[in-house]
């Protein structure tokens, strides 16, 4: 069964825009390293049954693709709430993958809303 959830131009603002947590991985499949990061992201996400774990194509979404100026595959984008958390270009071993759960869980949202709002008022 899988686990992840193919994201396209038409799906990703309602996957994101919403409480919870987003794991995106923007790739190709001419590329070797995105390749062999796939079981990884899906074991994980096989664990992780409360957390959405999106699959980008960047070759069929390129619109995507060019919004995250993606210019490295794979690539890990990570939301929380809607808020952009981390983003990495880089194939992830499963233990550093389960590790950046483990954090992105522990995120308090509240502060990281508060701190975002007072660097929007400072600049």
């Amino acid at each position: 069964m899988k686990s992840t959830v193919d994201i396209t131009v038409e799906t990703f603002v309602s996957t994101i825009d919403k409480p919870g947590i987003v794991f995106l991985d923007f790739w190709a499949s001419w590329c070797g390293p995105c390749l062999a990061f796939a079981p990884v992201f899906e074991r994980v996400a096989t664990k992780h049954p409360d957390i959405v774990f999106g699959k980008i194509d960047t070759e069929a979404q390129t619109q995507l693709a060019s919004a995250f100026q993606i210019r490295s595959i794979p690539t890990l984008a990570v939301f929380c709430d809607g808020i952009l958390v981390f983003s990495q270009p880089g194939m992830l071993p499963e233990s550093a993958l389960e590790e950046l759960v483990t954090k992105v869980r522990a995120l308090d949202m509240d502060e990281v809303t508060r701190k975002i709002g007072e660097e929007r008022a400072a600049s």
